[in-house]
């Protein structure tokens, strides 16, 4: 879906860091009420994805707290409608993480069968720099591979 393969993009970056045990990645992809689980389990869920904000394309995007429910229910992407209801039910709960934060950048399209547009390419490394630096925040220091 386009621009909506941000996340994937970023994920595969930070696969070229080695993390403890305690940092668990994951391409939700279309997974639904399927991530409640992920979700319920972690102390604190980074999300990584294009985030329509009505920015400029390419435009950098962090939110975190409270920002992120309100946000996913403005869909760029199939999964983001179900992650709306997922962090929903695990408020409802109890067990929404302690900390949520989202990282993103604001898409310029989300097509079915189109590639990253250019500009949302060329934020891929910042918004893994990004990631890097939130996941440090936190506590969780990565490693980088070596030949990386």
């Amino acid at each position: 879906m386009g621009d909506d393969g941000l996340g994937a993009a970023v994920l595969e970056r930070l696969a070229a860091w080695r993390w403890g045990s305690e940092v668990v990645m994951a391409d939700g992809e279309t997974w639904g009420l399927k991530l409640l689980p992920l979700v319920e389990e972690a102390n604190r869920l980074l999300v990584i994805d294009a985030i329509d904000v009505g920015a400029k394309p390419g435009t950098l995007v962090t939110l975190d707290g409270a920002e992120l429910p309100r946000l996913f229910e403005r869909a760029v992407s199939p999964h983001q409608v179900g992650l709306s209801d997922v962090l929903e039910l695990a408020r409802l709960r109890g067990m929404l993480p302690l900390s949520l934060a989202a990282i993103g950048v604001q898409p310029e399209q989300a097509e079915f069968g189109h590639p990253l547009s250019a500009v949302v390419a060329s934020a891929v490394d910042s918004v893994a720099t990004a990631a890097l630096r939130q996941l440090a925040a936190w506590g969780y220091a990565g490693r980088e591979r070596e030949g990386s």
